[in-house]
C-alpha cells in the first residue's frame, strides 16, 4: 500500500497504539519520510500539519497551491501525519488531491469531530482505511511484563482483562498495580486524562452511554444504551458480544430486561428518540496487524454485530474513566436510569449508589423473592447492610440464606439490631457463631432463650449449648447430650445431628453411619454441616478415600443449590484429602476421562445429597460409588487423576476468594504436592498467604523438613489431633533423626493406627516395614517415609538396601522427587551407587520440557520462563515437575544441569520428541 501512490488511514481509539504503528509503518516504508501532524491547542493555524512536515510555511490560503508546494517537496518520499483530527479545514482538503500524486499515511483517532464532508472526502479518496486492532492477549500480556516485570501472573492477567488490549490502558494500570497506585477514580491520572480528551468529542449520548458501560459492568444491548451506541461503534470503543456468551457473567434477565426496556438517554435528550443512526463496524483476523474498516453501515435496532447482539467497552478501562468524568449529580441521574431499565438484583444496586437507600431495599427483597441460594443470601444480606430501617422478618430470612449458603460470619452479624430480635433470632445467631468457631459467643447468644420457648426454639437452643459444650469439654458434653437426650425423646434433625456430633467426637460405634444419616437431612443447613462434620472426621481417622467421596458428592450437591461458601469448602477438603492419599495402586484413572469434569471444575456438578460415603462426581474424579462408610477405603473411590490435577484444582481454589476453612485446605494440597515434586520455594510463597489451618500448619513444618531445614520442623500444634496430630509427630521425629536427637517423646493419643505404629516404631527402633504396611491404602509418601526410616535405621543391611530401593521405586513412580532423593542418600551410605537418573529417565523430554530447563539453567524465574514461552506459570511449573521426574532430579536446578550434562547436542536437537 506504501509503494505507490495514495492514501492509508489508520483510525482507533484513544491508547490503541496508532502513533507507534504510524512510526513503525514510516520506518519500514522505502524513501525520505516527511513527518508532521496536527496539534490540539493549535487547530485553527492554517496548513500547521503540513508545514510541520515539510519545514517550511505553505500557501493555505490556496487548496490547490498548498497541494503543489507539499508535493514538489515530498515527491517521491512518505509524507506521514499523525493526528489529523486536529488538523485545520485546508490541510484535510489537500490530502485527496496529495494522494493522486505521493504516498500518504495518516492517523486518525476515534472519536474525533470532523465534519462529515471532510470524512467522506477522506474515505472516498483512500487507498485504504485502517482499523487498528487491539492487541491480542500474549501480546498484551507481553506489553505488561515489560511495563512492570515484577506483577505476579494473576496480577497481570488481571490488567489484561481490564485493560481490553489497549495499549495505553494496559500500560498505565500495570504501573499502576506494581506502585499500588489506586486506579482512575476522583483523582484522574495523567493517562485517564488524556482518555477524557479524546473522550470529550465524543457526541454527549456517546458519553452517557459509553459511562453506562462503565457503571454496568456487563456486556449491554444497544436498545439500552441508546443512540450513543451508534458513535460508540463508530469510534471502535464498542465491539459486539453474543448475548449466550455473557450469560456467564450477568443474569439472563438482565440481557432480556435491558433489550425491551426504553434506552438510557442524556439530559435533555428523550428516550423515546432513541434509536440507531448508523455505524461503521470492522472487522480483524487474529494475527493481522490491521484491518480495512467497510463504510458505515445503517444498524437496525436489535441488529447484532461482528461478535454477537449485545456491546461491551473494548476497554474497560476507558468506560470506567469515561464513568469517572461524571460529576456527582450526573451520576445520580445515570444510576437512576440504569435502576429503571435493568433488573431487580441491578436495580437495588444502582439506587443504592444514586443515594436511594430505602428504593435500594426495597429492590433488593424482591430480587431475593426472585432466586434462590447462594444469590438469595447476597442480595439479602446486601439489603440489610443499607442504612435503612430492617424488619426483624428480613433479618431472619438474611440470616438463614447465609447459613444455609455457609456464610455463617455473616449470618451472625446481620442478626446484631439496636432492639431485641426474639429467641428465634438468638437461636439462629448461635447457630451462626457456632459455625463460625466462636464458641463462647454461642453459648452467651442462647443462654437467655428460656425453657418455655416453643419445641423447635428450645431443640435450637439445645444443638446449640450441646455443640458448644463439645467444643471445649468433650466429656461434659457427653453428660449433656445424655440430658438433651433426655429432653427430646423424638429429636428434630439438629440435635439428631448434635448428638451423632458427640458420638464421632468419643468414637461411640456407629458414629459414622449416624453422622451419615444426619448428612441426609432434608434441612439443607443441618445436612450441609453434618456432612463437614463427616469429612472432617473419616480425614481424622484417616479414611482420606471416604472422605473426598463424601465431599465431593456434597459440593455437588451445595454447588446445585448454589450455596458456594459450602460448595468450595468441601471441594478444598476432598483436594486436600487426595493430595496426601497421592497415588494409591488401582486408584489412578486416566487424566482424559476427567478433562470434561476439570473444565468445570469447583462449578455446580449434577448430583444428588450425600448417602454414606457417597460416589465421587462422575467425570471430575471419575471414582465409583461406595456403598457405605465403612471398608471402602481400599476401593479406590475418591480417585487420583494425578497431581497435576489436584494441583490445578487446588491451585484455583487458593488463588480465590474463599472462606478461611477452604482457602486453609487448598493451600495446603497445593503447596504439599509443590513440596514433595521438588518446588520448595512455590510451596513456601503458599503457605506464606495461608490463613491459620491445621492441614496447612503441617504442611509448613513437612515443607521445612523436605527443605533441609529440620530445625523448623521440630515440634508441632497441640490443639490437633487425630491424622494430623500424628502427622505433626512423625515430622517432628524426622527432624529429631536428622538433629542426632534420639530420645522418643510420649506418643499422642487418639491416633489412627498406622500413625500409632510408626510412630512406636520411632521409639523402638524396628517395625517400620510392618507400619509402612498399615499406610498402604491410607497414604502413599507415608507408606514410602516408613520404608526410607526402614532403610536407615536397620541394622540389617541386606533389609535396609531392600526397603530403600522399594521407598526409590515407589516415589520415583509417584514423581515425589524429594523423598526419592532422600532414599537414594540412604543407598549411597549402602554403598549401593544409583545411576542419577530415575528409572522413568527412559522417557525422552519434551521439545517443551526442554526448552522450560534451558530457561531455568539461564536463571530465569517461572514468571519470565512462562512469559517467554506464551504459557502459563502453572503449565511451567507441570514441565519443571516432568523433567525432574525423568531425570530423578531433587531440585529444578538439578534437573536443569542433569539435562545438558546428560544429553549430547544432537540428543538435544534431534533425537527429542517434538512434545507440547
Amino acid at each position: 500500500m506504501l509503494h505507490r501512490p495514495g492514501l492509508v488511514v489508520l483510525t482507533g481509539p484513544p491508547g490503541c497504539g496508532r502513533s507507534t504503528a504510524l512510526r513503525e509503518l514510516a520506518a519500514a516504508a522505502p524513501g525520505p519520510v516527511h513527518s508532521g501532524g496536527g496539534l490540539a491547542m493549535l487547530q485553527t493555524v492554517p496548513a500547521l500539519a503540513l508545514s510541520r512536515a515539510v519545514r517550511a510555511r505553505l500557501p493555505a490560503h490556496d487548496v490547490h497551491l498548498l497541494a503543489e508546494a507539499v508535493r514538489s517537496r515530498v515527491r517521491a518520499g512518505l509524507l506521514v501525519l499523525d493526528d489529523i483530527q486536529y488538523a485545520d479545514a485546508a490541510t484535510l482538503a489537500a490530502l485527496p488531491l496529495l494522494a493522486a500524486h505521493c504516498r500518504v499515511l495518516v492517523a486518525l483517532r476515534t472519536p474525533h469531530r470532523l465534519p462529515g464532508a471532510a470524512q467522506d472526502a477522506l474515505r472516498a479518496a483512500a487507498t485504504a482505511w485502517v482499523e487498528v486492532p487491539p492487541l491480542t492477549r500474549d501480546a498484551a500480556l507481553e506489553l505488561a511484563r515489560r511495563s512492570a516485570g515484577n506483577l505476579e501472573q494473576a496480577v497481570l492477567e488481571a490488567v489484561v482483562d481490564r485493560a481490553g488490549g489497549n495499549p495505553l490502558a494496559v500500560t498505565a494500570l500495570a504501573r499502576q498495580a506494581a506502585t499500588a497506585k489506586p486506579a482512575a477514580g476522583q483523582g484522574i491520572d495523567q493517562v485517564a486524562y488524556a482518555i477524557a480528551t479524546a473522550l470529550a468529542d465524543l457526541p454527549r449520548p456517546a458519553r452517557t452511554a459509553l459511562a453506562a458501560l462503565g457503571l454496568l459492568g456487563r456486556p449491554a444491548p444497544a436498545a439500552l444504551l441508546g443512540p450513543g451506541a451508534t458513535d460508540l461503534l463508530a469510534a471502535g470503543l464498542v465491539t459486539g458480544v453474543s448475548s449466550t456468551a455473557s450469560a456467564s457473567t450477568h443474569s439472563a434477565g438482565a440481557s432480556s430486561a435491558g433489550a425491551s426496556s426504553p434506552a438510557i438517554s442524556s439530559p435533555g435528550v428523550s428516550s423515546a428518540d432513541a434509536s440507531f443512526a448508523g455505524a461503521s463496524t470492522s472487522t480483524s483476523s487474529p494475527g493481522t496487524p490491521f484491518t480495512t474498516t467497510p463504510s458505515a453501515a445503517t444498524s437496525p435496532p436489535g441488529a447484532s454485530y461482528p461478535g454477537g447482539d449485545e456491546l461491551v467497552p473494548v476497554s474497560t478501562y476507558v468506560a470506567e474513566t469515561a464513568a469517572g468524568l461524571l460529576d456527582a449529580a450526573a451520576r445520580v441521574e445515570l444510576h437512576t436510569r440504569l435502576a429503571e431499565l435493568t433488573p431487580p438484583a441491578e436495580a437495588a444496586r444502582h439506587l443504592a449508589a444514586a443515594g436511594d437507600l430505602v428504593g435500594a431495599h426495597r429492590r433488593a427483597l424482591v430480587a431475593a423473592d426472585q432466586t434462590s441460594g447462594g444469590d438469595r443470601a447476597a442480595l439479602l444480606l446486601f439489603a440489610c447492610e443499607l442504612d435503612v430501617a430492617i424488619d426483624p422478618r428480613v433479618r431472619l430470612a438474611a440470616a438463614d440464606a447465609l447459613l444455609t449458603a455457609g456464610q455463617a460470619s455473616a449470618a451472625a452479624r446481620v442478626l446484631v439490631a439496636p432492639e431485641p430480635l426474639g429467641p428465634e433470632a438468638d437461636v439462629l445467631r448461635g447457630e451462626a457463631l457456632l459455625q463460625a468457631g466462636d464458641y463462647v459467643a454461642a453459648r452467651t447468644a442462647v443462654r437467655a432463650v428460656p425453657d418455655a420457648a416453643t419445641g423447635p426454639v428450645l431443640a435450637g437452643r439445645d444443638r446449640v449449648l450441646l455443640l458448644a459444650e463439645l467444643a471445649s469439654d468433650p466429656s461434659g458434653a457427653q453428660d449433656l447430650a445424655g440430658k438433651v437426650a433426655a429432653r427430646h425423646p423424638h429429636p428434630s434433625p439438629g440435635v439428631a445431628a448434635a448428638l451423632a456430633a458427640v458420638q464421632a467426637r468419643l468414637r461411640a460405634p456407629g458414629w459414622d453411619a449416624a453422622l451419615a444419616d444426619a448428612a441426609r437431612s432434608a434441612d439443607p443447613l443441618i445436612g450441609r454441616w453434618s456432612a463437614w462434620l463427616l469429612v472432617e472426621q473419616l480425614a481424622a481417622d484417616g479414611r482420606l478415600s471416604e472422605s473426598a467421596d463424601v465431599a465431593l458428592a456434597a459440593a455437588r450437591e451445595s454447588g446445585d443449590a448454589l450455596a458456594y461458601g459450602w460448595q468450595t469448602r468441601f471441594t478444598a477438603a476432598a483436594d486436600w484429602a487426595l493430595a496426601l492419599r497421592g497415588s494409591i495402586e488401582g486408584s489412578v484413572v486416566d487424566p482424559a476421562a476427567t478433562s470434561s469434569g476439570v473444565a468445570a471444575s469447583h462449578g455446580a456438578a449434577s448430583g444428588g445429597a450425600v448417602s454414606g460415603v457417597a460416589a465421587s462426581s462422575p467425570g471430575l474424579y471419575a471414582a465409583a460409588p461406595s456403598d457405605a462408610v465403612s471398608g471402602a477405603a481400599a476401593s479406590g473411590g475418591g480417585a487420583w487423576d494425578g497431581a497435576d490435577g489436584v494441583l490445578r484444582r487446588a491451585s484455583n481454589l487458593a488463588d480465590r476468594a474463599l472462606p478461611d476453612e477452604a482457602r486453609g485446605y487448598a493451600i495446603a494440597a497445593t503447596a504439599l504436592i509443590e513440596a514433595d515434586t521438588g518446588l520448595l520455594a512455590a510451596a513456601r510463597a503458599h503457605l506464606d498467604a495461608a490463613p491459620a489451618h491445621p492441614a496447612a500448619a503441617w504442611v509448613a513444618q513437612e515443607t521445612a523438613w523436605l527443605d533441609g531445614q529440620p530445625d523448623r520442623a521440630l515440634g508441632g500444634p497441640s490443639e490437633v489431633d487425630g491424622l494430623l496430630a500424628g502427622l505433626h509427630a512423625i515430622t517432628a521425629r524426622w527432624a529429631a533423626h536428622d538433629l542426632g536427637d534420639l530420645s522418643a517423646p510420649p506418643i499422642p493419643g487418639g491416633l489412627p493406627a498406622a500413625a500409632r505404629r510408626t510412630l512406636t516404631a520411632w521409639a523402638t527402633g524396628t517395625g517400620f516395614t510392618a507400619a509402612a504396611e498399615g499406610w498402604k491404602t491410607i497414604a502413599l509418601r507415608e507408606r514410602i517415609r516408613c520404608l526410607i526410616a526402614a532403610g536407615v535405621t536397620d541394622t540389617d543391611a541386606a533389609r535396609a538396601v531392600a526397603a530403600l530401593l522399594s521407598a526409590e521405586q515407589l516415589a520415583d513412580a509417584a514423581g515425589l522427587t524429594v523423598l526419592a532423593g532422600r532414599a537414594r542418600r540412604g543407598l549411597r551410605r549402602h554403598n549401593v551407587h544409583r545411576d542419577t537418573r530415575s528409572p522413568r529417565s527412559g522417557q525422552q523430554l519434551t521439545r517443551r520440557e526442554t526448552d522450560v530447563l534451558r530457561l531455568v539453567a539461564a536463571g530465569e524465574p517461572t514468571r519470565r520462563i512462562a512469559g517467554q514461552l506464551g504459557i502459563s506459570a502453572e503449565t511451567v511449573d507441570t514441565h519443571i515437575r516432568a523433567g525432574m521426574r525423568k531425570l530423578g532430579a531433587r531440585t529444578r536446578t538439578e534437573a536443569a544441569a542433569l539435562a545438558f550434562t546428560h544429553l549430547s547436542p544432537d540428543d538435544m536437537s534431534d533425537t527429542l520428541k517434538d512434545g507440547r
